[in-house]
């Protein structure tokens, strides 16, 4: 006699919540970035990877863009590098870019697809160089406000193009492609590019249906200090809006910018999640409910379901 056994209706009753998303979100590209942190251990590793699979695995046309943050600054203090910020974003020398290369072609990408392998995902690496795919030239010095002088981010790239082709082939093969943000100029010197920029650009070049960025934050919050102050949804003028009242902060600026030129590249929605939060991806793809911040070119767009309290679909 078998006791205990666990009630089937739950997962049934998940699989029918699920299957009108599936139907709506079959053979549509979703670009999925996550930021270092997720990568920092192989537990957290492992719970993206596998929600990711279950994108691929249903049909949906998945690419993943990874940074390589923390891991990048621990291995430049072993090395005796200092790690420079301005405004959120790197400043890369002529050191740290020889060790930004290794960090997120060699350690992150390769752990990627080493759980790729595992979970029988047909996953292809590949970096901006790769194939012309992020085609960029070396930032000029720019003035940052605040900065009494412009500021010389160093080996730093700033995007001329996408080609699309690239990826759509290996889309098309069935094969989900593992972006590393790593990319060079027409004459063949590396450059760092924001993880972040990157794939707000590849959203665009591919017309996305979706951009999703996986932080630590649990979403874009009203008030910095103030975890709980989630937005549920909102639009580019309240993005704009939350810039100007100095409500994002460090590394929610430039994720504020790639979202804004994904939406206006062509994206349809943009989300916000946590990667703490277990199986947060996959909530906020196949519920209407979500679980982070979901952001449109116009909130006029929005259904009247989709502006309930937590509505992200």
């Amino acid at each position: 006699m078998i006791r205990n056994r666990p009630d089937p209706t739950v997962a049934v009753r998940a699989l029918k919540s699920a299957a009108p998303y599936i139907r709506m979100y079959k053979n549509k590209v979703f670009v999925i970035k996550a930021g270092g942190a997720v990568f920092s251990d192989e537990a957290s590793t492992r719970a993206l990877i596998e929600q990711v699979a279950i994108l691929h695995q249903v049909g949906i046309k998945t690419v993943l863009v990874h940074g390589g943050g923390p891991q990048l600054d621990e291995l430049q203090k072993s090395l005796g590098i200092d790690t420079r910020m301005v405004g959120g974003r790197r400043i890369t020398d002529g050191k740290s870019i020889d060790v930004t290369a290794m960090v997120l072609n060699g350690l992150i990408n390769t752990r990627i697809l080493a759980i790729c392998r595992e979970l029988d995902i047909e996953a292809v690496g590949l970096s901006g160089v790769d194939a012309g795919l992020v085609r960029a030239h070396r930032r000029p010095p720019v003035r940052i406000d605040g900065a009494a002088e412009p500021v010389d981010f160093g080996f730093v790239g700033d995007i001329d193009s996408v080609n699309a082709g690239v990826l759509e082939k290996l889309l098309a093969d069935g094969l989900m492609p593992v972006v590393s943000p790593l990319s060079a100029d027409a004459g063949g010197t590396l450059l760092n590019i924001n993880a972040d920029t990157v794939a707000a650009a590849i959203g665009a070049a591919l017309s996305a249906e979706k951009l999703v960025l996986c932080t630590g934050a649990p979403g874009i919050l009203e008030r910095v200090e103030d975890a709980t102050s989630v937005i549920s949804y909102t639009d580019l003028n309240g993005l704009r809006s939350l810039r100007e009242r100095g409500a994002l902060k460090d590394g929610m600026l430039p994720k504020a910018t790639a979202i804004e030129n994904a939406i206006r590249g062509g994206v349809r929605r943009v989300h916000v999640i946590t990667y703490r939060s277990t199986d947060s991806l996959l909530a906020e793809v196949f519920t209407n409910e979500g679980t982070g911040t979901l952001v449109v070119a116009d909130l006029k767009a929005l259904s009247p379901a989709e502006q309930q309290p937590g509505a992200a679909p």
